[in-house]
Order: structure tokens, then sequence, then C-alpha cells
């Protein structure tokens, strides 16, 4: 991405946490919501805003400073719904990093690493051990397929089935890092925090 450009960052954190059995996003991770977590990452991208799609309850907290966070509501646990929602929402925007709201360890310093590597390419992905994994940096030409998306699919279809995706090497597997259980939380519970990785 060229200077000037105007990203932004979008948590989606609107599913159902049907696995987790109880609010996923709401659990407790090293003292704050898990939801939080996901928000710190993507406001240290290099982006002029954050919006977070959520359920109509989440707390999405208060956050001083700059990038100014947004939350938009919805009803839907449906990804598409959340990622059209995001989409539509960020519209102007020259790029759009992806976090997941259930992706509490994504490293901090990923997202400066994709808009560097992203050139002329569709997206921009990291990568270990051959996966790629979070946050996935979205150029704008991707928009009015996404906005076409149904159910509970993201943009990983639309992304497999392209050439100009370009992914960056990474050395940390949290890029792979979610919760789906409260097993998962737990073995996280005091972990290196990922401000400290690059």
């Amino acid at each position: 991405m060229t200077q000037g450009t105007r990203l932004a960052s979008l948590v989606l954190a609107a599913g159902a946490s049907r696995r987790f059995g109880s609010d996923k996003l709401s659990a407790m991770l090293d003292g704050e919501p898990l939801v939080f977590h996901a928000i710190r990452a993507a406001r240290a991208a290099p982006v002029s805003r954050v919006l977070v799609v959520s359920g109509p309850c989440l707390d999405c907290g208060t956050w001083e400073g700059d990038p100014p966070v947004e939350a938009v509501r919805i009803a839907s646990g449906a990804l598409s719904e959340s990622l059209k929602a995001g989409i539509s929402a960020l519209n102007e925007a020259t790029g759009v990093f992806v976090f997941l709201g259930d992706m509490p360890r994504v490293p901090h310093g990923e997202a400066a690493r994709l808009s560097k590597a992203i050139g002329s390419g569709s997206a921009a992905l990291p990568r270990h051990g051959g996966l790629p994994g979070h946050p996935v940096l979205l150029s704008p030409r991707l928009f009015p397929e996404i906005l076409a998306l149904t159910g509970d699919q993201g943009a990983g279809r639309l992304l497999r089935e392209r050439n100009d995706v370009v992914f960056v090497e990474s050395v940390d597997p949290a890029i792979h890092v979610d919760i789906d259980r409260p097993d998962d939380l737990s073995k996280l519970e005091g972990a290196e925090p990922p401000s400290s990785r690059t």
C-alpha cells in the first residue's frame, strides 16, 4: 500500500459461540474480555479507524486515542453477514484488515508487514508452516464479491480461487490460534502477549 492510503481494521465478533457453550467473546483472558485482545491487535495495525461488528449485547469497551473504535451491531451470527456489514461500513477504505474476535494472540506486527507486501495483489495473508492465518488484508477490488457472499462463509473461498493473493511468511504460529472451547482459553492464560512479538 502506498503512502496516503486509508486503511481500516475490521474485527468480526458476532458469532454464536456454539462450541464454547457461552458468550465466548466476553470470557476473560488475562483480566479482560477475549474480544478486547482482538481489538487491541486491530488498533496496532497501520489504520485510521477500527470497526467491530458484533451482536447487540457484546461489550466492545471504551478506547481512548487513535485510531477510534466504533461498533456496528447486527442480529445475525453468520460470518458472511458480519463481513458484509463491516465492508459496507468501510467501503471508502483503500484496504481493510480483517481480524477475528476469537483470535487473541495475533502478533501486532503482522498487519504492517502485510500492508508493505500487498502491492497490486487482491489480498495479503501471513503464512506459517505452509498454512495461512490472520489478519487478512483485503483490497477494494474484492469488496463487490464479498458483498455477494451468503450464509456462514467468509472470504476464504474467494481468496483460494485467485492467483493474485500475496503470502507473507511468519515465524509466529499465533496467526492460527483461535478459541473454540473453554480449554483453549485456559491454555493461553498468562502466555506471552503479542505486543512483545513482531
